[in-house]
């Protein structure tokens, strides 16, 4: 799955909780959003000011600020199939809650290899559907 597969997949499954994501699916969509956020935040700096200081308010980012809630579903809907291609229930996401050892967990299991074949979220979506990867493919064992 290459990048834009993987953004137009995410968008198009907006609120999509079922099913299974394959990590490149996932890795593609956060990179779009880290992206799009920092574009977004320069822009928003040159309209609407950086800010002046340290004891400033901070900088107005209505632009960054508006493009966070509008992929805040589908944010958490790609992570909840993530979540599920690796045989674990999308309620698993709240464990982001613990600082710290709770976002290297979530880390580890964005990062691991989905299950093989089908498991109760789904069909193995390596088994076909999205074609060829731009992921360098490694041999199950």
């Amino acid at each position: 799955m290459d990048f834009q597969t993987a953004v137009r997949t995410c968008f198009s499954k907006y609120a999509t909780f079922s099913g299974r994501a394959r990590r490149a699916e996932f890795w593609w969509f956060t990179l779009f959003n880290f992206l799009a956020n920092i574009v977004l935040s320069v822009v928003d700096g040159i309209l609407f000011g950086f800010g002046h200081g340290m004891m400033d308010a901070g900088p107005i980012q209505p632009l960054s600020s508006l493009y966070g809630l509008a992929v805040i579903l589908p944010s958490l809907a790609v992570s909840v199939r993530r979540l599920h291609d690796t045989g674990r229930s999308g309620w698993w996401l709240l464990i982001w809650l613990i600082p710290i050892i709770g976002w290297i967990i979530l880390i580890w299991w964005f990062a691991t290899q989905g299950d093989e074949g089908p498991n109760d979220h789904g069909a193995d979506p390596l088994g076909g559907g999205y074609g060829p990867s731009s992921m360098p493919q490694v041999r199950r064992q």
